[in-house]
């Protein structure tokens, strides 16, 4: 057991002491109550002091199962001297309950000459009230899908994912869906996944929402706080596709738990690296924020929709593409879900002119794709692969973001640094943004980083590669440098679902194809000042310009993490 030091003794002693009695415990923190918490990241122990006597929680922490018990006196130490409670203030009690027998023999040495006696109970009414609330809470919660629809609305899901939109079609591609039942009137359709990012279907309530977001996105520029702010203006449905892993399916989610069956039935068996896909369904709204329930009106409109969607894409899909929209117009007649005998009248029509609009918006051009593609050379067949993803370049302490330079200071960017290596090929004339992966670190470090990507040979291109750490069941989205050695080499690592790197990611993306699959790294000093996250071009001592990668020719497939390395599944 570690002591307390002398000086944080000294500082406790110097708290009055309350006349209260506070109780102390740490609980497994079951997933649905960490939902109703609102944290779904929250795995582990909950850790609790209460005061008895005012009743208020004084302090609270979450930490992993596996933590010992010392956590458990930083979060009492916290409950002495800064409160959770705003009405509470610092202070020792005179006495604290537990209900584990070697927690109270681990408490009493350590709070050795602070006047605080430490008693054993068989129970803790205070704690045991609060985690009961929670459990009801939890119980209360509504599922993800309304149990009369759920069934239907999941078979429909896993149709749109049989019929794979994104392949032909990018996000500026809408679609209107005028259903006309209930209070829903036209949806407007936009398609995610052409980039192999994230897949699904957003439905918007309105075109003008559409279009705003599109705008905000374009004006936040790289912005987390800009574009976390657009992500929450949009007024839509969502459907998306999520690799299923065993927390999803065991951590007591409301569509799993309550439709199991169903669930089972309609399992969306992906293609490639991917062997399973889950449909989670929503709703944003810029009052509401996002939720991830649909309730009963809104699930009709999903059903509706979707079923359309399907129905459409069989028959047309196959003449669409990122070059190639032109304008159709069919109708359906679908059975209506609250009376299968009757039937609803659906209409699809792609919209030309919109998806124009919004290619102009970002500055795209359409025939970007096609050429996009045609500039990517496929590895050798003869090549070497190599599924060790190596962790050691960059420093520990460096930032790393995605971004990009103005073409119009490429030309003097490369006469400024000391390390330069010229692109594959000239950059086009029409594309204003060059985009980058910025590293900035120290000067030091910054040259002794320089000083390896020189040894290795140089930068043979830069990738996305998808990853999780098995340990947490957390998905990445890992960037990747490639050496001209043949190895590779984690820039960075971004949370699969951050909104705001889906966002910058999809800005990137939109900016290679214009550069015709060209990106660069810039290595930078200035981790401390004002340079710190934004780097003046003095600061920037390594710029390389490479190839854009795609994650379909690199063929790696989803990485694990494994102690000291990544490495193919």
């Amino acid at each position: 057991m570690t002591p307390l030091t002398p000086s944080t003794r000294r500082r406790l002693q110097q708290l009055p002491q309350l006349s209260s009695v506070w109780e102390g415990d740490r609980r497994t923190l079951m997933p649905e109550i960490a939902e109703t918490l609102d944290a779904d990241d929250m795995q582990g122990d909950c850790i609790l002091w209460v005061d008895g006597v005012e009743e208020v929680v004084r302090a609270m922490d979450v930490v992993p199962s596996e933590t010992g018990s010392e956590a458990i006196v930083r979060t009492l130490l916290r409950a002495m001297e800064n409160p959770h409670s705003g009405s509470a203030r610092p202070g020792r009690p005179q006495r604290i309950l537990v209900r584990d027998r070697e927690l109270q023999f681990f408490l009493r040495g350590v709070l050795q000459g602070l006047d605080i006696a430490v008693e054993y109970v068989a129970e803790l009414p205070i704690i045991d009230e609060i985690f009961y609330g929670l459990q009801d809470a939890a119980r209360q919660r509504p599922p993800s899908l309304p149990p009369d629809y759920a069934s239907a609305v999941l078979k429909a899901a896993a149709e749109i994912w049989q019929d794979a939109p994104w392949e032909n079609l990018d996000e500026e591609k809408i679609f209107a869906v005028e259903l006309n039942y209930g209070d829903v009137g036209t949806l407007y359709i936009s398609i995610l996944g052409l980039m192999g990012m994230e897949f699904g279907v957003l439905m918007y309530r309105s075109i003008e929402s559409l279009k705003q977001f599109r705008q905000q996105v374009i004006a936040a520029e790289d912005s987390p706080r800009d574009l976390q702010q657009a992500f929450l203006q949009q007024d839509c449905l969502f459907l998306t596709f999520d690799p299923a892993d065993e927390e999803f399916l065991d951590n007591g989610n409301g569509l799993i738990e309550l439709h199991s069956e169903e669930l089972g039935e309609v399992r969306l068996e992906a293609l490639g690296e991917m062997s399973e896909m889950i449909p989670t369904f929503g709703n944003l709204h810029p009052l509401e924020g996002m939720r991830s329930v649909l309730y009963d009106e809104e699930a009709i409109a999903v059903l509706l929709t979707l079923q359309a969607l399907h129905k459409f894409f069989g028959q047309h899909l196959d003449r669409l593409s990122p070059e190639t929209f032109p304008a159709l117009t069919k109708s359906y007649r679908l059975p209506d879900p609250k009376n299968p005998k009757a039937k609803v009248s659906v209409k699809v029509s792609t919209l030309p002119d919109v998806a124009a609009e919004l290619a102009e918006m970002s500055g795209s051009d359409p025939s970007d794709y096609m050429d996009y593609l045609n500039s990517l050379e496929v590895l050798e067949d003869d090549s070497e692969p190599v599924p060790v993803l190596l962790d050691d370049l960059v420093p520990k302490d460096a930032m790393y973001s995605l971004g990009a330079i103005p073409t119009t200071l490429i030309e003097t960017l490369r006469l400024r640094v000391s390390h330069h290596q010229p692109g594959p090929a000239p950059l086009p004339a029409k594309a204003s943004e060059f985009p980058v992966i910025m590293i900035q670190t120290s000067r030091p470090k910054a040259n002794e980083l320089l000083t390896e990507i020189q040894a290795f040979g140089g930068v043979k291109g830069i990738s996305f590669n998808p990853g999780e750490d098995p340990s947490s069941q957390s998905r990445y989205d890992l960037a990747i440098l490639h050496t001209n050695d043949g190895k590779m080499h984690l820039l960075g690592e971004f949370r699969d679902r951050d909104p705001v790197h889906l966002a910058a990611r999809r800005k990137w993306d939109q900016r290679c194809k214009k550069t015709k699959g060209q990106c660069g790294l810039v290595v930078a000093m200035g981790l401390t000042g004002k340079s710190r996250g934004n780097p003046a071009l003095q600061h920037m001592l390594g710029f390389f310009e490479a190839r854009s990668l795609s994650s379909e020719e690199v063929g790696l497939g989803t990485l694990q993490l494994l102690p000291g390395l990544f490495d193919e599944l």
